[in-house]
């Protein structure tokens, strides 16, 4: 099993002590979400790092639904040390209702942990992801290059709801990293 599946697996566990699939303190989900318009592939531009993502560029989150009503995940990324794609299958859940941005999501077995959608624009180009706490932030585009004053304003948005931004990272995307 590759070191960043494994990464998954343990995070995963550790960010659901079991189970979290919470929400931060003050901090409310997506209402009226179409999840229809969700799904398909993201590019991730910014994120709070994490064992299973340490050292990963031009990552994408690709959602696609499932036979059981759930959302197939899709985590891929490109490992420059060593050369290779990594990729983790997981599956998601709708916590309250498939119009509000909060699921659980597990890459292994009957562990999960919170994926709340804390914003998301009405033309689904930009979404911000955290998992039951705060260490745990991804800002998600369409576009592997957005508008760098967007991103600037949404950092800045973050910063507002008290995410650690000094510690984001800004992974390379397909586009910047040639």
């Amino acid at each position: 099993m590759k070191p960043w599946v494994m990464g998954v697996l343990l995070a995963v566990m550790l960010l659901s002590g079991c189970s979290n699939t919470g929400i931060p303190e003050g901090l409310e989900p997506v209402e009226n979400l179409d999840v229809q318009r969700y799904l398909g592939q993201w590019h991730e531009i910014v994120r709070l790092d994490h064992g299973f993502e340490e050292g990963l560029e031009q990552v994408t989150a690709t959602y696609s639904l499932r036979e059981d009503g759930g959302v197939k995940v899709v985590n891929r990324g490109y490992n420059s040390e060593s050369g290779e794609w990594e990729e983790a299958e997981g599956k998601a859940y709708f916590i309250e209702d498939d119009t509000t941005g909060r699921l659980k999501v597990s890459f292994f077995g009957p562990f999960y942990g919170g994926y709340n959608i804390i914003e998301l624009d009405e033309d689904y180009q930009y979404a911000m992801i955290t998992g039951p706490d705060r260490s745990y932030f991804w800002l998600l585009f369409r576009s592997p290059e957005p508008d760098a004053e967007r991103v600037e304003q949404l950092v800045n948005r973050a910063d507002e709801l008290g995410f650690d931004t000094d510690a984001f990272i800004y992974p390379k995307t397909r586009t910047n990293s040639l």
